[in-house]
């Protein structure tokens, strides 16, 4: 058949025997690498022309390197590193971070030929096939580095570790037909690989990508975590020790006090007891070939031969876990990286973006706050307590950005699956959600009540609009989007420690954190239109799902929500209406910093200025002296708002804000419904140290984030709200004040009044017109009233006393001038036709008929 048709499986089977295969390789090479000289022969030209038809085109991949998570140091205010994550630990450097003995090391141990061959050592290659591949060794520089380029592919493009393991046994194959074909392939690459690189290039590529033991890559890592220096500081044993790991890096590693390997006996081997004593012999290889070389004097050889292998292990920073105060805010951004597509398309990109794309992840983290947060939990809140699965998070959000700048937690952090059922630790970021952080978030409380208020606004009501804020049954409340609720079960909301509510007014309501207040307010709205206020301010459940308010209780935070939210929630009001999606990530560069797509996070104004300006003046009342967010304010001269919440009695919360960052509290049960009233640590009740937590924080904020003043309320949304009261003059007492309360109106009931109206009877009224809420006295009958007749004037005062008897009054007394035979009522005290008590003494007055009484004729 044509030879470009001919596999080198075909071309290996027609050699006949080892030593044909053996001289045809070295034709091959020699041609290859001499093609100046002639070469013969059927078997030989077909050869060739076969090795000439092998892929000689190897794509050098970006190598696999860590991602690089980075905060501002809070002094300099420069990125300095957190941890990194990889899947293999490397630090690549250019040919001058390496010492000079570290070249020497590796060459005179694997290739000393190696600047004089064209990419194949013909001796050793020609051995290696004599041996079958099985002694090992043979391999140049070149080729090596052609290998670990392979494998790194294997590595990294494998879809599944069967798929990895098939891709490494045929990257290593180094047996049979398998490895004379590999070992063709791998000799054609490194051919290609210097006719297109320097041989600098090469070396250097080669000690960048090499495996140095476990997960430990390259010259620069292995250095560092060996022997605690860089590639640059590197001495004569050391580089002698890495030189001998490259063959067989697992065996020869000496990061295992208890030895890599055993005899067999099953006694451990190459331990710290015996001196590492496998890796000593080749490291007194390599310092045999050096000397050999030329590249040490016999002192240096003999002296480094009799110094003892001593490691000075340095793990690198690497994970969550090891950062302490700030372990689930990386966590946070590592569920951020796993699931934004920002970082790839599909999870598997992502999970390689973080273990071994090599980027640069400039993260929002501060210091300053996230020490104060984590500490003021620490002070405040057990990791765990008996009883409840007592959870805590402190999270700080930068208002006009969105920028997280800490998440705090109780717990310890941990990935180890041996302590998934110990309370004292997890991996879940109780500031997070089910998407970033794995945390399903929380009954949100009376901190939900924002989105009431902020829809009560936005429909015009005014903040000093009086309510009927009791406790009570509230037959139903609209909503236009999934159907009215009905109160079946004549439900009541309740109010914190039990208190009966009151006729009020929003800001009162919000101040006292008042349950049945916001339901009045929820009466007059559309749960549906308070659900979209939610969403827009970026509310979604803790699983992910959109705000709906289908209940009643949904007003008062009966939903799960995540604290991040919440906080992002609240810091649209001190954001003057603009909502910032939270983000924990400034800027992502790869390994060369070049700048990368972020996640894709924005600022929209979404409620308007004059709104956001009053809510926060409604929310001011609860930092303020008699708010319920009082024991949370360090009373620092910073102008505050905030609002707390509980839900039941098993989550508690506080959100705390300045105009610049807002931060969200929480304590209360990871899972369960652990009555947080009646659990106590050596800080108190655990429904209190939210306070304790918040105002530490906030103190912290406050002294990094100096905040200003908060815009001034729209008037119009203070306005007092005028009505018109119903008339009740002439109803009951009862019928009366279930008349004006229905209206809106408190009532009190005044002193009995003398009325010719029946006892009980409503005779007099304190206002026809007032504000709603506010208070109508009403005065009823004492039934013992009656009425002057107004006749009685003109009337002899005989008459005028029988009429005045028929009227119910018997106490009369004639006065002067009324003994007058002729003498007529002029006047009475209490004057004809007003109310007086019929018990009441009737003077009559006279006047004597034709006396004149000064009304004379004249006037012509």
């Amino acid at each position: 058949m044509p030879a470009s048709k001919r596999t080198s499986g075909g071309v290996l089977g027609g050699i006949a025997g080892l030593v044909g295969l053996s001289v045809a390789a070295g034709v091959l090479i020699t041609a290859t690498v001499t093609p100046a000289i002639a070469v013969s022969g059927a078997a030989a030209s077909s050869a060739i022309t076969l090795f000439d038809n092998l892929p000689s085109v190897l794509a050098i991949d970006d190598l696999m390197l860590p991602t690089t998570l980075y905060a501002n140091d809070p002094n300099t205010h420069q990125p300095v590193v957190m941890t990194s994550f990889y899947d293999q630990n490397r630090s690549p450097v250019t040919f001058d971070q390496v010492a000079p003995v570290m070249y020497d090391a590796i060459l005179s141990s694997e290739d000393k030929n190696f600047y004089q061959h064209g990419g194949i050592d013909l001796v050793g290659t020609t051995r290696a096939l004599l041996s079958g591949g099985s002694s090992g060794g043979g391999s140049s520089i070149s080729q090596q580095y052609v290998k670990n380029i392979l494998i790194q592919k294997c590595e990294r493009d494998a879809p599944t570790q069967d798929a990895k393991d098939q891709c490494f046994n045929d990257a290593t194959a180094s047996n049979g037909t398998q490895g004379y074909e590999r070992k063709l392939q791998e000799m054609r690459y490194a051919i290609a690989l210097e006719q297109k690189y320097s041989k600098d290039e090469i070396l250097l590529g080669y000690l960048n990508i090499a495996n140095f033991g476990g997960t430990t890559y390259g010259i620069d890592a292995a250095a560092k975590y060996y022997f605690g220096v860089p590639a640059s500081q590197l001495n004569l044993a050391q580089a002698a020790t890495l030189a001998g790991m490259v063959q067989t890096p697992n065996t020869y590693r000496i990061d295992r006090p208890d030895g890599t390997t055993t005899d067999a006996a099953g006694k451990p081997v190459n331990s710290q007891a015996d001196g590492y004593s496998i890796t000593k012999a080749r490291q007194t290889y390599v310092l045999d070939r050096m000397l050999a070389n030329g590249k040490i004097t016999q002192q240096q050889h003999d002296d480094a031969v009799a110094a003892p292998i001593q490691p000075h292990i340095t793990p690198p920073q690497a994970g969550c876990d090891v950062l302490g105060a700030a372990a689930y805010f990386c966590q946070y951004v590592v569920s951020v990286i796993q699931n934004d597509p920002a970082f790839g398309a599909t999870a598997d990109d992502r999970a390689k973006a973080l273990r071994q794309g090599g980027l640069k992840i400039y993260t929002t983290l501060d210091w300053n706050v996230q020490n104060a947060a984590q500490q003021a939990i620490a002070d405040n809140v057990p990791t765990s307590l008996a009883g409840m699965n007592l959870g805590s998070t402190s999270t700080s959000v930068e208002v006009n950005t969105g920028r997280i700048l800490s998440i705090a937690q109780n717990t310890k952090f941990t990935q180890d699956p041996s302590l998934a059922n110990d309370p004292n630790y997890s991996s879940i970021v109780y500031a997070g959600d089910s998407t970033f952080g794995g945390s399903a978030g929380f009954s949100a409380g009376s901190t939900f009540k924002l989105f009431t208020l902020v829809d009560w606004l936005e429909k015009g009501h005014s903040l000093n609009e009086y309510l009927n804020g009791n406790d009570r049954v509230i037959p139903k409340m609209t909503n236009s989007c999934t159907g009215n609720w009905i109160n079946t079960e004549n439900w009541v909301p309740g109010n914190f420690e039990g208190e009966a509510g009151f006729y009020g007014t929003p800001m009162q309501f919000t101040a006292k954190s008042t349950n049945s207040g916001y339901l009045a307010m929820a009466e007059q709205l559309d749960l549906c239109d308070i659900a979209k206020v939610a969403t827009k301010m970026g509310v979604t459940t803790g699983d992910g799902r959109p705000i709906t308010m289908s209940v009643a209780n949904n007003v008062i935070g009966s939903d799960n929500i995540s604290p991040l939210t919440m906080a992002a929630a609240y810091a649209t009001i001190a954001n003057n209406g603009t909502y910032c999606q939270p983000t924990p990530i400034d800027k992502v560069t790869n390994s060369q910093g070049v700048e990368q797509p972020k996640p894709n996070r924005t600022c929209t104004q979404v409620i308007a200025p004059n709104i956001a300006a009053t809510a926060a003046t409604a929310l001011a009342g609860v930092m303020a002296s008699g708010g319920t967010g009082r024991q949370g304010n360090p009373l620092d001269g910073t102008s505050l708002i905030g609002k707390t919440g509980t839900h039941q009695d098993f989550q508690t919360w506080i959100i705390e804000a300045n105009t610049r960052v807002v931060t969200a509290n929480w304590v209360g049960n990871a899972d369960g419904e652990a009555n947080l009233f009646q659990m106590y640590t050596n800080n108190g009740q655990v429904a209190n140290l939210r306070y304790a937590i918040g105002k530490s924080v906030q103190r912290a904020v406050d002294q990094f984030y100096p905040g200003g003043n908060f815009p001034a309320a729209d008037p119009t949304l203070l306005r007092t709200v005028l009505k018109d009261v119903p008339n009740v003059v002439g109803m009951p007492v009862d019928q009366a004040t279930t008349t004006l309360q229905n209206a809106g109106f408190q009532v009190t009931v005044g002193s009995p009044v003398d009325s010719d109206q029946p006892a009980n009877i409503v005779v007099t009224q304190s206002s026809t017109r007032a504000a709603a809420g506010s208070v109508i006295t009403i005065s009823p009958s004492n039934g013992q009233g009656g009425t002057i007749p107004s006749g009685i004037v003109g009337m002899s005062p005989a008459d005028a006393k029988a009429s005045l008897a028929s009227a119910g009054f018997a106490n009369v007394t004639a006065g002067a001038g009324c003994e007058v035979p002729t003498a007529k009522v002029s006047a009475s005290s209490p004057a004809p036709g007003t109310a007086a008590n019929k018990a009441v003494a009737v003077t009559l007055t006279c006047a004597v008929a034709g006396n004149g009484n000064g009304n004379g004729n004249g006037g012509h």
